[in-house]
């Protein structure tokens, strides 16, 4: 089971960027979906989720209203669009992958991608 996720790259506050996770290895239409990032010195933390069954959306306070997660389960890929972007998004950002029931805890996700770095420079 692989977890790929690539976008990420160097851009300005307040640009976009849209970063992509392609899962290989098994279907994953049943599982939910998630964005975590770790900035220098800090620990993982929740972004945003998708949930298999009906396509809710969560996000953590930092990121709503400026990001926007999604999924298309027949691409077997997950997509985290990130418009307004500030210094502080700067973090390398990971997908996951969790059955079972929602949750943003990190500890809780069984796969995992090899994260994408996204600088955000002011």
């Amino acid at each position: 089971v692989q977890l790929q996720a690539c976008g990420g790259g160097l851009l300005q506050a307040a640009g976009s960027l849209r970063l992509s996770c392609a899962a290989s290895g098994r279907t994953f239409s049943r599982h939910h979906m998630g964005w975590f990032r770790q900035a220098p010195g800090k620990e993982r933390e929740f972004v945003a989720a998708i949930t298999w069954y009906s396509s809710s959306t969560y996000y953590a306070d930092s990121v709503k209203g400026r990001f926007t997660i999604s999924r298309d389960n027949a691409k077997n890929t997950v997509y985290l669009q990130m418009n307004s972007l500030k210094p502080e998004d700067t973090a390398v950002y990971y997908c996951a992958v969790k059955s079972g029931s929602y949750s943003s805890s990190p500890e809780l996700y069984g796969y995992w991608g090899q994260g994408t770095l996204v600088t955000v420079s002011s």
